[in-house]
């Protein structure tokens, strides 16, 4: 049977190479939860550090539940994508507030939860219970496509559902959890978008379609990708040399809720019907913006009144979650910004 023939291949593959990560190493939900949280959008190599940092500081999902947001969004500083890290504040709250504790068993209690999506519910359902469920990551999809040579685009709903019953019928129930890891890490290490020479010595090639058919480069399918938005900021850092302003981001928008210090926001800039020559020197891109800022420095005998802007020191600074963006300003200008 084919299927038997993939499972045994990719076991003794995963067994041979697989990564110790330290959410490997239990099987404690709400730790598993916590990795897949993080790991959206973020690689394991960075995930890593930010793992043990939540974990050693709130080692339970009532810790996680007592936190401030603001101190939750303060250590998820650098990861990005910032609605990961309210949604994780969230759906801890929720989870005690429904006696879920110390994590829900039910697939469908876990999906119920903020921030919490197909992929990440199979994930924590199978790693966590051993519970037969997909974790239907990029990954994934890529070793799927290719396996059965798919050139439908993944990421539609029609893909999602094509996608969907293939993996149904590759699944190894009774042990998902290790099937899940194992196409996940295969996916990770060694069926990767560029494949190099890996198809001529892949473990899987006897049951690969797309290996047959000649077609592996060209998979996955995506839908095309949305026009990309530029964006202009000017930033104005107000300091005396031991305070400066900020402000506290409440649109819905970008960084909502992280702090900043008073921006003005752009048109296109321009002189007349020319470009402007204006140096906008900080470029920071998003999934589906570029961000364009410039940051200019006021040195003043006493702060000015501006709406919205707190007064702080400094040395408090490091207390407040901040922006990527920000961050990468700071490291060039702080040593000539306060005493």
């Amino acid at each position: 049977m084919l299927n038997s023939l993939i499972y045994s291949r990719l076991y003794n593959w995963y067994e041979i190479n697989h990564r110790i990560l330290p959410w490997r190493e239990t099987e404690d939900p709400y730790a598993i939860w916590l990795s897949e949280i993080i790991l959206q959008q973020t690689r394991v190599v960075q995930g890593i550090d930010y793992y043990m940092r939540f974990i050693n500081r709130w080692p339970t999902v009532e810790d996680l539940a007592a936190a401030d947001e603001a101190e939750v969004l303060r250590e998820w500083q650098g990861l990005g994508y910032y609605s990961r890290a309210r949604n994780l504040h969230k759906a801890a709250q929720m989870v005690v507030q429904n006696g879920w504790t110390p994590f829900p068993s039910r697939f469908e209690d876990i999906r119920a939860l903020p921030g919490v999506g197909d992929y990440t519910a199979g994930a924590i359902a199978s790693f966590a219970y051993n519970q037969p469920f997909p974790a239907m990551d990029g990954n994934v999809y890529r070793v799927v496509a290719r396996l059965m040579d798919l050139d439908e685009p993944f990421d539609t709903s029609a893909g999602k559902k094509l996608f969907r019953q293939q993996i149904e019928q590759l699944l190894d129930r009774d042990h998902p959890r290790l099937f899940n890891s194992a196409i996940m890490e295969f996916g990770a290490l060694y069926c990767t978008p560029v494949l190099g020479d890996n198809c001529t010595s892949c473990p899987l090639q006897a049951c690969c379609k797309a290996y047959t058919n000649g077609t592996a480069e060209l998979l996955p399918v995506r839908k095309p990708k949305p026009k990309i938005k530029d964006r202009w900021f000017t930033y104005h850092i107000y300091t005396t040399g031991t305070e400066t302003l900020i402000h506290k981001r409440e649109a819905k928008d970008i960084w909502f809720h992280l702090y900043e210090f008073p921006c003005d926001e752009h048109d296109i800039p321009t002189i007349g019907n020319r470009k402007s020559k204006i140096d906008f020197p900080y470029t920071h891109v998003l999934s589906h913006q570029r961000l364009h800022a410039r940051f200019i420095t006021h040195k003043v005998k006493e702060l000015p009144h501006i709406e919205g802007t707190m007064a702080i020191k400094w040395s408090d600074l490091d207390n407040y979650a901040l922006s990527r963006l920000t961050l990468k300003a700071l490291d060039k200008l702080m040593s000539g910004l306060r005493n």
